[in-house]
């Protein structure tokens, strides 16, 4: 990309770019741990190179008359010791000129964090791996010979708005429409804090107990999380309200897509509890819904319906500062739809000779509510856990669901100032 070329934000971006602020910042982080010290002047070099094989990233966000769009910058990311939260601010008035990505270590880990305008999950584990490999064969070039860590799509693919190239204006059941689900009632941290939780448990193990229930791993922590919200829920409204949880689903598994930009739409799976559900029977229910909801022609009618308003020109000609708040207005909508969010990035898979270097990857978005990511790789199944709530009962009773069934599981959580 030559500088002075710029490209318009994909559908996902705009929301993002509309809806975030100083707690929900629209970032995620992944990071990956290695097995030795991270050495930062290698890391440097391993992102300089990496900046220039993905330069889609290598951009700054601007305002325009009717929409935001991407413009190529010649800045490059700072390697820098990680010194603040996860998910961090990383656009907005006082990153003007700035890159929307930046890179950062501590001990054996380092850490992507990205503003979800940029990409999403996909885009972005490739992106933390191609980092990866170019660290590695800078420090073991003999051994890393012939090594790669990504999916080799031309630079066209990579750049490609797929949301815009497989709308095909379909008029089908675009899949279950979120109403007002039940909000968990704990008082929230502080307007710019967030807690973070990791948990570690053993993949083998936690999706065995899936499969004796007749579910998909997915289906099976959204079932677990919903029991736990539903455990904590005030008797006036645990038989009435729906306990909601929103699934991201990567379409690139629908469409012929490689892009490195957004590519998901989010389903939803509710569940008005009676009170007699076994976990068995509620994983089971969720599983169908699941299945339901990611069927080909409802994820084609889903998709097209959220692109089709891209291609209104009333829309189109109303200026941004019209358009802003009202994509604001109903992402607040949607959030009060939603319990709580699991996103399965699902198993990482690394070429042999990379595996005696890697320990664990991890995961987490930020948010407004409660949010678990989901990575595994190799026997290590890891959930990045965001909360803006000051209470943790839910996540204790999430947690205990897997140690009551004999499960190890290791927790580690980031301090907040709870003033």
């Amino acid at each position: 990309m030559e500088n002075g070329v710029w490209y318009k934000v994909d559908n996902v971006a705009k929301v993002f770019l509309a809806s975030y602020n100083k707690r929900d910042t629209r970032s995620f982080r992944l990071t990956c741990t290695l097995k030795e010290k991270v050495d930062p002047v290698i890391l440097q070099e391993a992102l300089h190179i990496t900046s220039m094989e993905r330069p889609q990233y290598q951009v700054e966000i601007h305002k325009g008359l009717f929409w935001h769009y991407m413009e190529v910058s010649e800045k490059e990311a700072v390697v820098k010791e990680e010194y603040q939260r996860p998910c961090p601010l990383l656009y907005g008035q006082d990153y003007r000129g700035c890159l929307h990505y930046s890179v950062t270590y501590w001990r054996n880990r380092i850490n992507l964090e990205m503003f979800h305008a940029l990409t999403d999950g996909t885009g972005g584990l490739e992106f933390l791996n191609i980092i990866i490999q170019n660290y590695l064969k800078l420090k073991y070039p003999e051994k890393m010979k012939g090594v790669t860590m990504y999916s080799g799509a031309a630079y066209d693919d990579l750049e490609e708005n797929s949301f815009s190239k497989f709308y095909g204006k379909n008029r089908g059941d675009a899949g279950k429409k979120a109403g007002k689900s039940y909000q968990i009632k704990s008082i929230k941290l502080p307007y710019d804090q967030q807690q973070f939780f990791e948990a570690h448990m053993s993949v083998k193990e936690v999706l065995a107990k899936a499969k004796g229930c007749g579910a998909s791993m997915t289906a099976y922590l959204g079932a677990l999380l919903a029991l736990s919200i539903y455990e904590e829920m005030p008797a006036l409204v645990k038989h009435k309200k729906p306990v909601t949880i929103s699934m991201p689903v990567n379409l690139r598994n629908f469409y012929p897509s490689e892009t490195s930009r957004n590519f998901f739409n989010s389903i939803y799976i509710s569940h008005v509890f009676n009170g007699a559900e076994t976990i068995e029977e509620l994983a089971h229910e969720f599983d169908k819904q699941l299945k339901e909801e990611i069927a080909p022609e409802t994820v084609k009618a889903r998709m097209d319906s959220f692109e089709k308003l891209e291609h209104f020109l009333l829309i189109r000609v109303v200026p941004l500062f019209i358009k802003n708040p009202v994509v604001k207005f109903f992402s607040k909508k949607e959030q009060a739809s939603v319990s709580a969010i699991v996103s399965n990035v699902g198993k990482i898979s690394v070429p042999d000779e990379v595996k005696p270097y890697i320990e664990s990857y991890a995961g987490y978005c930020s948010t407004d509510k409660l949010f678990i990511t989901v990575v595994s790789y190799e026997d290590d199944l890891v959930f990045g856990i965001a909360s803006v709530y000051r209470s943790t009962r839910v996540l204790k009773n999430f947690i205990r669901s897997f140690t009551d069934n004999g499960i190890k599981v290791t927790v580690s959580a980031t301090e907040v100032l709870k003033y």
